[in-house]
């Protein structure tokens, strides 16, 4: 794999407009203490003349680490260099991106717990040292070599820090978690969506996409276009609160944000399990679902909102999820343990 195929492996996967990506950290909406941690730790770098200490960028998918680490490089001045876990499928394929780095520049690897431990293991050393140090050939022809790297920042962004091995945790100096985004955040992300699409929207229209976008910025603005859709083929083109309420509707999205797939599991766990608890993997054959799935994209919003527990035995329905069922509650055993 050349190094052309890694860096352009991510950047076909995004799914968002680019216009919609602040470019700088004046222009990115939310995340204050992050923002105000990262413009102190640019600027020294700045002074200084050094590369950006390493950064660890976790937290559930969507809210916004891709866009941070292209931030932080536009801050620098410096070229920004993207490419993911799963795509660095040999040492030869980090030391081509590595190579090609110059002074100062960011490397952002997205899904770095994905990474093989035979590459992650090979990354400790240009991190810490700037060199890189590859074993060529095999049994007695094999030689090491070492390649000596300019001085780079590497970005990681996981959705699973806990799968990320110590060693390669320890390597970054600063590690940030991204928290899910209030409803004032989320209705000014809106708003700055509609002035970029250039499309008319009401007040209302604003807080009840900010309510049903589940702390996330990247559902915020997939809402919004498809609202938008409807706005122009059954209105003028002007976004409103009746439209938004139909679209989403007609999207199978409740006024909390849940979708059909978070009341199949929240049915589940009730319907099927009595509240639970229940093991993940018993849920994910039930709802026909992967695990990490489950676990990486459904899960988090559930938990920050009150729906469900974990619990050593598994998962449980809270009074909340009975509630939006509509179903009587009746306390469990289980609703005291954590």
């Amino acid at each position: 794999m050349d190094k052309e195929r890694i860096v352009t492996a991510m950047s076909i996967k995004e799914d968002e407009d680019q216009s919609l990506r602040p470019q700088t950290l004046d222009q990115y909406i939310g995340q204050d203490d992050i923002k105000e941690m990262l413009s102190v730790y640019i600027q020294a770098a700045l002074k200084r003349k050094e590369a950006l200490d390493h950064i660890l960028l976790y937290g559930p998918p969507g809210l916004g680490k891709t866009t941070l680490a292209q931030i932080i490089a536009n801050e620098l001045g410096v070229n920004i260099k993207v490419t993911s876990g799963p795509a660095i499928e040999r040492s030869g394929d980090l030391a081509a991106v590595l190579s090609s780095l110059n002074p100062g520049d960011v490397l952002f690897i997205d899904e770095i717990h994905r990474l093989p431990r035979f590459v992650e293991e090979v990354l400790y050393a240009a991190m810490e040292d700037y060199v890189l140090d590859i074993v060529i050939g095999k049994d007695h022809e094999s030689r090491s070599i070492r390649i000596d790297l300019p001085p780079f920042t590497l970005i990681g962004a996981t959705t699973r820090f806990g799968d990320l091995s110590a060693p390669l945790r320890d390597r970054f100096g600063v590690v940030l978690r991204l928290s899910y985004y209030t409803n004032d955040d989320l209705k000014k992300i809106v708003e700055r969506t509609s002035k970029v699409y250039q499309n008319d929207i009401d007040p209302d229209a604003v807080i009840s996409l900010a309510k049903r976008s589940r702390g996330t910025p990247r559902i915020a603005n997939r809402l919004f276009r498809r609202v938008r859709d409807f706005a122009e083929i059954i209105g003028d083109g002007k976004i409103t609160e009746n439209i938004t309420n139909h679209a989403l509707a007609k999207l199978g999205i409740d006024h909390n944000g849940l979708d059909h797939t978070d009341y199949r599991y929240l049915r589940n766990i009730v319907e099927k399990f009595g509240g639970g608890p229940v093991g993940i993997e018993t849920l994910s054959a039930t709802i026909s679902e992967e695990v990490t799935t489950i676990e990486d994209v459904y899960e988090p919003y559930l938990l920050q909102e009150g729906y469900i527990k974990r619990t050593a035995r598994g998962r449980v329905a809270t009074e909340k999820t009975y509630q939006s069922l509509g179903i009587k509650y009746y306390k469990g055993l289980f609703d005291d343990e954590s």
